[in-house]
């Protein structure tokens, strides 16, 4: 579908006296984000581990602690847990029972764990990629729907969605590599809306693609001033897709990275970040959450930070 470009957004304003309150001795690289039911943001950090996936044995587990939780109005760190447990940290997400889920690429594998940190399911085998139904091939983002049934995006090695029963049993998937409606070039994160809608960031397609629960093509949220989509979150208290995007070169030379407001039901959109309609620093933005009041956080890869953006006074 042709989207109605309505320029930039101005309702939005970054807020300036917010950061997160890290631990002065920690690594921090943020790569997955997300809100739990007490309005905590749920963080998935590489911390100073770098992106060299080997996908070879022997890896070394990263020692530091990866999951933080924070409180979305202060920053402030209020528990942390995964240290010894993941390789290379990719995408987050948190269910309605405030179980978080998480993928690691090189790790080849999905994990639940409850609130209270402890592991509760794992999809996938350690290491080892594969195209069938019991393994991924470098997953990069997880969406669990209000009934429990799990979505993977799989990923860099597979150009598939996979859908899980809410007990790891293996459903359906669809996709292929291509251009096309239900092809994928990078899969690079996925996400759900109150209907059930699939939302899945086809990054180097530099666009969304949307399907039904039981992967059923509907729609293409694209244009040609996008970068490559990165990540996307339903925004419910104001019933829009929020996106964010990233502009690099050939070379790998980050220009800045835009959050995209998608409006009227997906037929349009605005933006602001890389084009211009605040004065904060370029980022590369690698995930979006918006929490309850809606409130945006973006996990910029850039300056190792999380930002969050306010509706202006008057706006809301």
């Amino acid at each position: 579908m042709e989207l109605q470009n309505n320029g930039l957004c101005h309702s939005y304003q970054p807020v300036k006296n917010w950061h997160l309150q890290l631990p002065d001795d920690s690594h921090f690289s943020p790569v997955g984000i997300a809100l739990n039911s007490k309005n905590q943001l749920v963080i998935f950090s590489r911390a100073a581990r770098e992106w060299t996936v080997r996908l070879a044995q022997p890896y070394t587990c990263i020692t530091e602690k990866t999951i933080l939780v924070a409180d979305a109005a202060t920053g402030k760190i209020v528990s942390s847990l995964g240290n010894d447990l993941f390789v290379t940290p990719h995408g987050l997400c948190v269910d309605a029972d405030d179980n978080t889920w998480v993928t690691d690429v090189e790790l080849q594998q999905v994990f639940k764990f409850n609130a209270a940190g402890a592991l509760l399911m794992t999809l996938g085998h350690a290491g080892i990629a594969g195209t069938d139904d019991v393994h991924f091939n470098m997953p990069t983002g997880v969406a669990v729907a209000g009934d429990g049934c799990v979505y993977v995006s799989d990923g860099y090695g597979n150009s598939r969605i996979v859908k899980f029963s809410a007990t790891g049993t293996f459903l359906l998937q669809w996709g292929f590599h291509g251009t096309g409606a239900a092809a994928f070039d990078i899969p690079h994160a996925i996400t759900l809306d109150p209907l059930g809608h699939v939302y899945v960031a086809d990054r180097e397609n530099r666009r969304i693609q949307v399907f039904d629960s039981n992967g059923k093509w509907l729609k293409i949220l694209g244009d040609k001033s996008f970068g490559s989509l990165c990540s996307m979150a339903y925004d419910i208290k104001n019933e829009q897709l929020v996106a964010v995007d990233d502009l690099a070169s050939a070379t790998n030379e980050h220009s800045g990275s835009d959050v995209i407001i998608f409006e009227n039901g997906g037929n349009s959109f605005t933006k602001f970040g890389r084009s211009g309609a605040y004065d904060g620093p370029a980022g590369w933005y690698h995930d979006v959450a918006v929490d309850s009041s809606g409130n945006i956080f973006t996990a910029d890869l850039l300056g190792n930070t999380i930002l969050k953006f306010e509706k202006k006074p008057g706006l809301q």
